[in-house]
C-alpha cells in the first residue's frame, strides 16, 4: 500500500487502524500528532481510532498518543511488583475488601495487592481465607478471627507462593464464595494472560470452585499479554481496577457483561 494523499484519504477505518497497528509495533509508541500526520487525518480521526484498537486489545492510549499491546516475557517477583504502584494496589485492595462478608469463605491469589487487602479484612468476623500466598499466610497466621487454609503445592521462590498441579488439586477440594484473582497481565482481546505456565492450573482451580470471580488488576498491567492463556474477560463477575484504566476500555469489558469498577 502506498502513501500518498490519495491513497490514504480513500482508506475504510478498519484499513486505517490495521496502518495505525503497523506504525506502533514499529515505533512501539507515537503521539496524536505522529499519527494523524502519518496517516494524514484529523486529531480527533485519530483518538476514534485508538479507542476502537483499546476496545480490541491491540493497542492502549498513553497521555498524549498510544503504544503497541506488549509481550510480558516473565512474571516480576514479589519483591519487584512490591515497589511499584503502592497507591493504586491500596485503592484496589479497599474496594475488593468491600465485597466481603462476615462468615464468608475467600479465595486470595498471590500477588501484592491481594496482600494489601489483608488489614481491611480485620473488621470481618467468622472468615476463612484460603491463599497460596505466603506473604498472606505471615500476616494472618495469628489472626485470633479468621480460619486460614494455606494451600500446598510447589513452591515459587520468586513469587513466595506455591503453584502447579498439586496447589491446584488442594484448591478443587473446597467450595469458596468469592475467588480474588490477580495478574501481571491482561486485555480485553487475550483476556488473562501469564508467562508461567505453572500459575494457570491454579488460577483454573480457584475459579472453579468459587461462586463469585473477581479480577484485581492494576490499569498499569492493562494492554500488556503473555504466552499462556488463563481465561477469557468475560469469566469474571467484577473487575475491580484503578482509574488510569481508560472509559473506552471498561466500556468494552462492560460489553461483555463484567462489571468494572475503577477507583481512585
Amino acid at each position: 500500500m502506498t502513501s500518498d494523499t490519495g491513497d490514504l484519504a480513500h482508506l475504510i477505518p478498519e484499513q486505517r487502524r490495521e496502518l495505525i497497528v503497523k506504525h506502533l509495533r514499529r515505533e512501539q509508541v507515537l503521539s496524536f500528532p505522529q499519527l494523524a500526520g502519518l496517516l494524514e487525518v484529523s486529531h480527533m480521526t485519530i483518538r476514534r481510532d485508538i479507542a476502537a484498537l483499546e476496545e480490541e486489545g491491540r493497542a492502549l492510549s498513553v497521555p498524549g498518543g498510544a503504544k503497541i499491546a506488549s509481550r510480558l516475557l516473565a512474571e516480576p517477583s514479589h519483591a519487584e511488583k512490591a515497589l511499584v504502584d503502592a497507591g493504586e494496589k491500596s485503592a484496589m485492595a479497599a474496594a475488593a475488601a468491600e465485597l466481603v462478608t462476615d462468615g464468608s469463605t475467600i479465595y486470595l491469589d498471590a500477588g501484592t495487592t491481594m496482600l494489601a487487602m489483608v488489614p481491611h479484612l480485620a473488621v470481618r468476623r467468622d472468615l476463612t481465607v484460603v491463599t497460596n500466598d505466603f506473604a498472606i499466610v505471615r500476616e494472618l497466621i495469628d489472626h485470633p478471627s479468621i480460619e486460614l487454609i494455606s494451600v500446598g503445592g510447589r513452591v515459587d521462590l520468586a513469587n513466595q507462593s506455591t503453584v502447579g498441579r498439586l496447589a491446584a488439586e488442594m484448591i478443587r477440594q473446597l467450595a469458596v464464595d468469592v475467588a480474588f484473582v490477580s495478574t501481571s497481565s491482561w486485555d480485553l482481546k487475550r483476556g488473562l494472560t501469564t508467562p508461567a505456565e505453572s500459575k494457570v492450573e491454579v488460577k483454573h482451580a480457584a475459579m472453579s470452585v468459587s461462586s463469585e470471580n473477581v479480577l484485581v488488576a492494576g490499569s498499569s498491567k492493562y494492554g500488556s499479554f503473555a504466552k499462556y492463556k488463563v481465561v477469557d474477560l468475560s469469566r469474571f463477575d467484577l473487575i475491580v481496577t484503578d482509574s488510569g484504566l481508560s472509559p473506552n476500555v471498561a466500556s468494552g469489558i462492560q460489553s461483555l457483561g463484567v462489571t468494572v469498577r475503577r477507583v481512585d
